[in-house]
């Protein structure tokens, strides 16, 4: 057996049947799925067996405590030469085993893993918080499956991550972590001094959250996971991952400014907003706000195209700033908790986050 995919599920049977149909139609088909029911109240043990006749699989239960220990776990109860470790909120094309497969063969490595896409059937709210989570003007292209440079690193994340199963019982899995674990193991991995690369055409369509308030909940933890990463890796931390906290904080100012130059007399006749040549007045809290309006039109636009749908663009500025902002107020949280009140990382965070 050359490949284990290893699944952790929590309440997830609708997500799981489709995944599971999806690895139905491989073009290679050298596999085991492994199932880890991660204390469900709704288990999807009818769902694998519908397909126990259609693939090599596998399915466990045991107590609830986070997709980390559920791979472990899974893993465990594997015996693939490569483990796979997919999220159960993706569906797989068909050839994603078969790209992996060639890029192992043609350059091989340690660990690896692959950019994510929306599928044409998503909901118009998938598509645009997909488009936030792989979009220049949000995280810089950093999740769009592009190719790394020479002096870069690529860091896998768990929903399409993965490796030698030699490596990952030499590194003992996932950490326990509430916040990032996925992240952490990809930094253990390159630590160690093993070869990690991006396989491009190893693409999933990753459905990530289905509402804003669960995507705000995701990437505000994205944000916590931030700070707890740079205190267990110092010095990983780049400029790149304060940029949303910057960007919420200025947003924030903008529209307090804006509030007061409109709600406060004095500022308001005092300084009554910069002249053009042709003697029209802008209100100076119609600047204020004008960097916000800007950044909207740009993502509206640029969505708008990409997705070839004007619903997705506008919804794509709501997803945007949901992203940024959500990841920023999660980095605040931390910043204050973890290196103001020198509070550690699971009495900072009590609740259980994976839902």
């Amino acid at each position: 057996m050359k490949y284990s995919i290893v699944i952790p599920v929590y309440n997830r049977p609708d997500e799981a049947d489709e995944l599971l149909d999806s690895l139905t139609r491989q073009t290679v088909a050298d596999f085991e799925v492994v199932i880890v029911e991660d204390g469900s109240t709704l288990p999807c043990k009818d769902v694998v067996d519908k397909y126990s006749d259609r693939l090599d699989i596998k399915y466990f239960v045991k107590k609830n405590g986070g997709p980390g220990p559920a791979r472990n776990y899974g893993v465990e109860h594997s015996k693939g030469e490569y483990v796979l470790i997919l999220d159960s909120d993706c569906v797989i094309p068909e050839g994603y085993v078969a790209a992996v497969e060639a890029e192992l063969s043609s350059n091989p490595c340690d660990a690896f893993g692959g950019p994510d896409a929306a599928h044409e059937s998503f909901t118009k709210v998938q598509k645009a918080i997909s488009y936030s989570m792989t979009s220049f003007f949000t995280t810089g292209g950093i999740r769009g499956g592009k190719k790394k440079g020479a002096l870069d690193k690529f860091y896998p994340r768990s929903f399409n991550m993965g490796m030698k199963r030699s490596v990952y019982l030499r590194l003992h899995g996932f950490e326990k972590m509430r916040f990032g674990e996925d992240i952490d193991f990809s930094y253990r991995i390159v630590e160690g001094g093993y070869s990690c690369r991006l396989f491009p055409e190893a693409w999933v369509w990753h459905k990530r959250r289905t509402d804003f308030e669960k995507f705000f909940r995701q990437v505000f933890n994205s944000g916590i996971a931030r700070i707890n990463l740079e205190k267990r890796h110092p010095g990983t931390m780049k400029l790149v991952h304060m940029l949303p906290m910057v960007f919420t904080v200025g947003v924030i100012v903008l529209f307090l400014a804006a509030v007061a130059f409109r709600q406060v007399d004095y500022w308001r006749d005092t300084f009554t907003g910069i002249i053009f040549s042709n003697g029209a007045m802008l209100p100076a809290y119609a600047i204020c706000l004008m960097p916000i309006v800007l950044y909207s039109l740009l993502i509206f636009f640029d969505s708008s195209i990409k997705n070839k749908n004007v619903l997705i663009g506008f919804l794509s500025v709501e997803a945007a700033f949901v992203q940024l902002m959500g990841y920023g107020f999660g980095f605040l949280k931390a910043w204050w908790l973890r290196c103001v009140l020198k509070k550690d990382e699971f009495t900072a965070f009590e609740k259980n986050f994976y839902d």
